[in-house]
Order: C-alpha cells, then structure tokens, then sequence
C-alpha cells in the first residue's frame, strides 16, 4: 500500500480503473499514512474524513457502472487552510479563526467537488499566509520531509509537507509572493503559481488581493497540469477572474522545444546563491542546451527592487482586507472589553500572531496620510517598471529560469527572529505575483546534505502551455522527480 502512496496521479488513475484498488481503498490507506507520519510532519490543522469518503464512494459506484470520469477523479488532496470548504474549520492557520466553520464553498473547492477529487483535510500555513517556513502558523510549526529538522517552506508549507510526505497525492496552495514554489522547492515536488486571474480567488481568505493566485502542488509536471486544469476557469464571483476558456494543459507536453529560448535571470544567480544552488541551475541550463534550446542571458534590472516593493503594497493590501477580524461578524470576539474600541483592540491583539501585526502595522503606515505618495504610489509605479522589464524580456526568450530560492531549507528556528533574512528567502519568487506571470518550482537537484534545490521556470501572462511544455521537457530528461524522501 506504502508504494501505491507514493505513485504520481495518473498511476493511481490506472490503479483504480484496473480496479487493483478502490477509492475508499485509497483514502483509508492516506488517512492510515497521516496517522503514522502526521505527529512528526505537523502538515494537517484538521481533518474531513465523511466527505472525502463520501467522495470516494461515489468515485467507486461511477466505475463500477463504467462511467467515464475526470482524470483526477478519486485521487486524494490536501487544501490549505485558508480555502474555504462548506462545514470544515477554515482557520488561516490564526486564533483569530481558530472555531470558524465554513458556511460556503470557495470556488477551487465546488471544483474539486464537481472533479471528484477526494479533500482529505485542511493543512497548516503561515498565519494569513504570511511567512516563507510555516513557522508562523499559531497551531503548529510543519517539518521538512527530508530532514524534521528543517522547515518546509512557506506559506503553503502544509500543503506541499503532505505531498512530500505521502500524505496526499495532490494538494491546492496560494502563492502570493512565492508561497507555492518556494515549499516545493525546499519538498523536492512541483509547485505551480497561474497567472493571475487563471484561477478564482473567491473563498480564498484574502492577504494581498492583487498578488493572490491559488494553484497545484504534485509530484509531477503532468499531474499539475491537469490539476490546475480542473480548478481554472472564469467566476463572476471574483472581479479579477478572466473570462477566458481553459486551455487543455496536460496536452500541451512533449512538444518538441527545439530552437526555443531559454533566458537565464543574471540577476538570480549572482551573489549571495548558495554553490550548490548555482551548480543545480547551472546544469539545469546544460540540460535544456542539450535538448536543443537556446540559451540567452537576461537582466531584470529592477529585481532588486522587488522585495522593497512588494513589502509596500503587500502589507498595504492586508492591512486594509484583516480589518474585517474585528470580532464583531465571525472568529475570536474578547471576553473582557468594557466598550466597543476596547473590544477591537484587544481582540486584534489576542487574535493575531507576531507576524501579522507586524505587516499590519507596515501596511497602515504606508498608507497614512503624508505617506501614501511617498510609499504606496511610488511601489505601484515600479510594480509597473518591473512589469515592463518582464515584457521586454520575453521579447528575447520565451521562458526565463531561476534558482526558485537563493538556498535550499534551513533549520527551523534559524531566521525567525530576523525578518529581514526571512524575507529575502522570497528574492527569487515576488517580482512574479508583482507581474501577475505564471511561474513553477520543479525538483533539479539536491544540496551536499541530500536537500532538494527547485528549478524557477516563469512563462509570460497566459503562457502556461508553454511553461508546462518546457518543464515537461527538462522533467523527462532528468530524474530529480524520482528522489524521495526517507521519511
């Protein structure tokens, strides 16, 4: 059973239609897994077993009757915690949401239920998705697969934790400034960020609304294809959601991508990467050399600017959308306030980790009074600049690669009291969500002590085929997918 856990979607398909297993079968054996593994691992908030079983169930009664299914039908998910799901806990990994239940469906989650795609539980994250280790989670701290002692990435550290971990075969994060490629990075999986506006942000609990994307997390190129097709698609519930049909993504592989241009960001692999990185991406650039691609330097000369920007309008955004926990509608309400702004005050400040307040506090100054055209106007218009550098550099070359993190997993404990360090970890990943671009994270490579190093692969707005062809293309030629963890 252990080895069918660790087999990729579409072989757990061939299981299931072959009816070697059933999808009951199939969830109990995840549900058996979490509750070997889950105490050491700490990637699950909590758990929906009736419906994933409900779900399963109705997978095996279509195959019986030799329905025809979606391709991901019976295959078991994790969903980050900040995804709405009707009648589970949705906690944003907060106190503040600590015995929210969810009175509706996020949008991803009504498609994963019309896919039949089995939500085995809701997984830890960074507070309010804020953070790059899923050590600012208020229930827990989630632990690297390949090594317990080191952190899994973040914000969706959970979702790509249970990956890794066997825990699930798929599962749905959001990336806001890296918060999907830099946990699959440092789990060795893919790890995939849309375009921005691909896929509805309705029932996902807002950060930052115009950087939010949700996307898959697999262990293979093909299986993410295929996920994010299932959950793509235009919503009138969500007014940045773009009206445009759904390419078949899991058909745009295997096409010959001789002659292509492959651009390699200078900036990303100058100082401050680890060798070991370096050495991984620079193979990674002989890999695609040798399939036929040609390769072009690139220089985004704003990059450098990215993380200061970002943590502008970033902060801005959340400060102004977690006005809402205020204890008055939902959540933690305080037991002791004599008077309404009592009442806000403490429940905020008992409500909200370090982290969370620490962003809404950076976001509010920036947009007081005297400061907004110096901070907030000023970021958005080099938003803008970066946009363009972008723009001008997919004129050269029709993907551009990267070290997904100047640095494999570090040890948990080691940056948390130094923000700043943790914030730079995002060097590689922001100016993406900046640019509204698809971008993934796929395994290329381990460090000297055996941790997984992510290749960053960034495609233009809407180019998705084109980022999974060319990935799909380096994944086949290599066989860092194969490598797992001993856990």
């Amino acid at each position: 059973m252990n080895e069918l856990l660790k087999m990729t979607a579409s072989k757990q398909r061939e299981a299931l239609l072959n009816k070697e297993i059933s999808a009951v079968e199939l969830v109990n054996a995840e549900y058996s897994r979490i509750a070997a593994v889950d105490e050491k691992l700490g990637a699950f908030n909590s758990l929906c077993k009736e419906q994933a079983l409900e779900t399963a169930k109705e997978v095996d009664k279509k195959i019986a009757a030799g329905e025809v299914l979606p391709p991901l039908a019976g295959i078991p998910l994790a969903l980050k915690d900040n995804i709405n799901l009707k009648g589970t806990k949705t906690t944003a990994s907060s106190k503040i949401l600590e015995n929210f239940v969810s009175p509706y469906d996020a949008t991803v989650s009504v498609k994963l239920k019309e896919n039949l795609i089995p939500v085995l539980g809701k997984v830890n994250l960074d507070e309010f998705a804020m953070g790059s280790s899923t050590e600012n989670s208020a229930f827990k701290i989630t632990r690297n697969p390949w090594d317990t002692n080191k952190v899994p990435g973040g914000s969706s550290g959970g979702s790509a934790a249970a990956v890794a971990g066997f825990e699930a075969t798929l599962a749905l994060g959001s990336d806001t400034g890296g918060s999907i490629r830099l946990p699959a990075s440092f789990c060795g999986i893919v790890g995939m960020k849309p375009t921005y506006g691909r896929v509805s942000r309705y029932g996902l609990i807002a950060f930052a609304s115009s950087l939010d994307q949700i996307g898959p997390f697999a262990r293979n190129v093909e299986d993410t294809a295929l996920l994010l097709e299932a959950i793509s698609g235009h919503d009138p519930h969500d007014s940045t959601s773009l009206n445009l049909p759904v390419p078949a993504f899991s058909k745009a592989l295997n096409k010959d991508i001789k002659g292509s241009k492959v651009g390699v960001i200078k900036e990303l692999l100058a100082e401050g990467v680890s060798e070991d990185v370096k050495k991984a991406v620079e193979k990674a650039v002989e890999t695609y050399k040798s399939l036929g691609a040609e390769i072009v330097e690139i220089s985004l000369p704003l990059l450098e600017h990215s993380i200061g920007v970002y943590y502008i309008l970033a902060t801005a955004e959340a400060s102004s959308n977690l006005a809402r926990f205020d204890g008055v509608k939902y959540g933690h309400r305080t037991k002791d306030a004599k008077n309404l702004l009592e009442m806000y005050t403490k429940t905020r400040a008992e409500g909200f980790g370090d982290e969370v307040k620490r962003r809404i506090m950076l976001g509010t100054y920036a947009l007081s009074a005297g400061y907004y055209d110096a901070y907030y106007k000023k970021a958005q218009q080099i938003r803008r600049l970066i946009k363009e550098d972008f723009d001008k550099a997919f004129e050269k070359a029709d993907i551009l690669i990267s070290p997904t993190c100047p640095n494999t997993a570090f040890e948990i404990g080691s940056k948390i009291s130094d923000p700043l360090s943790m914030y730079l970890t995002d060097i590689g990943t922001i100016s993406a969500n900046l640019a509204g671009i698809p971008g993934m994270s796929l395994p290329c490579g381990l460090d000297r002590n055996g941790m997984p190093i992510g290749l960053q692969i960034l495609a233009p707005v809407l180019g998705e085929e084109k980022l999974f062809n060319m990935a799909y293309n380096f994944e086949q030629a290599t066989d860092f997918h194969n490598l797992k963890p001993a856990i």
